[in-house]
Order: structure tokens, then sequence, then C-alpha cells
């Protein structure tokens, strides 16, 4: 069994009397955020070492049980080696430590103690050292039997310290914190106005679920422009996801009836895309991951009923049954580069692309022309996609 240990012991540096991990931190309080992560990497039980408990400190921790796995506070390593199956695997998150899925999903995968490291001394993660090159960088892999190990111990041993100094003991594998991790946010913050900032490097760095070009120079500038402000006023998911439908169903409308032209609907997609591309990052902020993956799936449908839409418009001018053929082939070669299991490339076709590339076509009364390209453009990216399925089969 997977089980999570998070000590909130600190204060905050420019709150005394504010435990660190009871400040603010991505519309929820940072411990919060911390169980989220263990709890989404497989941990059943989540247990909180504290020195203390305060009002805030028991209600993050009731607010955290109520949505992620059995949330319990335990006082001492002997009470929480009670409450611990010795041959459990246990993920150790150091006080303040602010860091992501990835990095969690990473030290969760392995087997054995391991420590995630830094060499760099000087680094925002370094919390103590451990021999001449490494310093410890928040999180361990320990297993049950330790914690009963560092019961017999002393009353007056730190905890956290002397389970980091018996797994080091123990031989625990130095698993190295990478550039690339620390640049999306790994560190461990006990200052409230240090925490905010990282907050928004967080939120920034969930808005990259989606990679191709245009969420990348569109949809993804907006979601990190807004997330940061919704989560801080604590804008509830469904509102969001209220509005995107309102949205997506007036654009659908709008195209249908033509009105003030097929662009005017269009222009309301796109408004409806950047809305969902939003909510899909609040989800995976709140640990929603089959709500963001829905919210995902939502902009695909969208995409396919605008197209559709689109090309039912066009084909009441014509009077024939091209664009609808031509919108049809984009939908479906688009579908099947969606369930490709080949990594897509930036360069890719994708829903909110077709919607961003088909909008300019349509104010401009050449809707037809944009269906078109569409098909093409869908068609292109499916043959990369069968191609690298070959290469790597």
């Amino acid at each position: 069994m997977l089980a999570g240990l998070i000590f909130a012991i600190e204060d905050a540096t420019d709150r005394p009397g504010t435990l660190a991990a009871t400040l603010p931190f991505g519309g929820m309080t940072l411990l919060e955020y911390q169980v989220r992560l263990l709890a989404g990497a497989g941990a059943e039980r989540i247990f909180v070492a504290v020195g203390r408990m305060t009002p805030a400190l028991l209600a993050a921790v009731t607010r955290a049980g109520k949505r992620e796995a059995s949330v319990e506070v335990v006082r001492s390593a002997e009470e929480a080696a009670e409450k611990v199956d010795p041959a459990s695997c246990i993920l150790v998150m150091a006080d303040g430590l602010v860091t992501s899925d990835p990095v969690i999903d990473r030290m969760a995968s392995g087997t054995g103690e391991a420590l995630l490291v830094t060499n760099d001394p000087e680094s925002p993660a370094a919390i103590e050292r451990l021999d001449m090159k490494d310093c410890w960088a928040g999180i361990a892999r320990v297993s049950g039997s330790q914690l009963s190990e560092i019961a017999t111990m002393p009353a007056d041993y730190d905890f956290q310290s002397a389970l980091l100094r018996v797994a080091v003991q123990a031989g625990a594998e130095h698993i190295a914190l990478t550039a690339g991790q620390e640049r999306s946010g790994h560190l461990v913050e006990l200052n409230a106005q240090a925490l905010a900032s990282r907050s928004n490097d967080v939120l920034a760095a969930l808005t990259e679920r989606r990679t191709s070009w245009a969420d990348r120079w569109v949809f993804t500038r907006i979601a990190r422009m807004v997330l940061p402000e919704l989560v801080t006023r604590n804008v509830p998911g469904w509102l969001l996801i209220g509005l995107a439908a309102v949205l997506g169903a007036t654009g659908i409308g709008l195209t249908l009836y033509r009105w003030p032209g097929a662009g005017g609907g269009m222009v309301v997609s796109l408004l409806a895309v950047a809305t969902l591309a939003t909510a899909a990052a609040m989800a995976a902020l709140r640990g929603e991951v089959k709500r963001a993956d829905g919210l995902e799936l939502a902009i695909t449908g969208l995409f396919a009923a605008m197209t559709a839409a689109a090309g039912w418009s066009a084909w009441t001018d014509w009077t024939h049954w091209a664009p609808v053929a031509v919108a049809l082939t984009a939908i479906g070669c688009q579908a099947l580069v969606e369930r490709s299991p080949t990594r897509h490339r930036r360069w890719w076709a994708s829903p909110a692309a077709h919607l961003l590339i088909l909008t300019p076509f349509a104010l401009a009364g050449f809707t037809e022309a944009g269906l078109a390209i569409l098909a093409a453009y869908s068609f292109s990216t499916l043959a990369a996609a069968v191609e690298g399925s070959r290469e790597k089969a």
C-alpha cells in the first residue's frame, strides 16, 4: 500500500503564529494542494505530522479528507508507526514543499528507499545536506518499518530530520531533481508572499496540458492570465463549465442560422474553447483528473459540432453536398488523430487549431474554403500520425 506523510510544523516566516501549511495556495491551502498531489499518485492514506493543531490546520485537514484519500493527523513518529503497516511504502513531503504531479509520480513509481536530491546547495529546493555532493529536495520514499525505527528514538529527535537520516543510512537511492522540474515551481517556501508568487508559477505549468501551437500561442496564454484571478476569488469550476456550455450552444446556433453570418458563431466558439481550456486547468489543479480529461474531450466535441454546422450553413448556400462532405472529412480525420497513440507534435492539427483557422475564413465569407483547408490539415496530420506509429512499431 502507498501512503503519504506531510510535515506541517513550521510557522510562516512573515506570519508568526500561522503554520506555513495553511497559507493560501492555488485557491486552497498548501496542505490541501500537497494532499491532492499524494492522492493523485495513488496514496490511500495520508498522514499529517503536526507540532500543534490550529483551527486553520484542522479546517484544511477536514476539507482535504472530504475530497481526497483518508487524511489523519499524527503528533509523533510513535503515533504514525502505530497507524502504518510496516510493509507500506510511504511518500514523505517536507514542510512547505511546493511541487508538481510529474515529480510526485516519478517518486511514487519506484520501489525501495529513495531521496529526491539537488547538487546545488543554493537551490530553493535544497533543505538539508545529505553528503558532500547532494542536498535533500523535499521528497522521500521510505518504508513503514523505518517509521517504527524512529519511534524508538529519544523524544527530542526532530521527526523530519530523523526520518531523513534513517533513509540515508539504509542506502536510499538518490534521484536528481531536474532543471525543468525546478523551473516548473519545485521548491520549499515558508513565506506567504513568495508562496503566492509560486502559486502562479504552478498554475502556469498546469495550463501546459495542451501542447498544440494553437493552445500554446492563444488558449494557454488566455488561461494563464485569468486562472490566478479565478482561483484567488475561489470561482467554482461548474460556473466555467456552465459558461462554456452557453457559449458553445450560442456559437452553434448562430452558425446554423448564419447570423450575422457564419463568422459570428465561430468567434463565440473560440470564447467557449478558451473557457473550457481554463476550466480544464482549474480541474487539474484541484486534482479532478477525470473532469479535466472530460473538458478536453468537450473541446473536441465543440469542434465537431461547429465544423458540421459550418458545413451545413455553406451547403444551404451552394445547394450541393460538397461543404458537408468536406466538413465530415475534417471531423473524421481529426477523430482518428485524437485516438492515435503517437505522441502529438506541436504543428499537428487539433480541435482548437481547426476552430482558430476556420474563424477568419467564415468572417470573410469563405467558409467552404476554410473547411477545405481543415480537411487537408487533418488528413496530413493523420498521415503523419500513421507514419509515426509505423516507425514506433
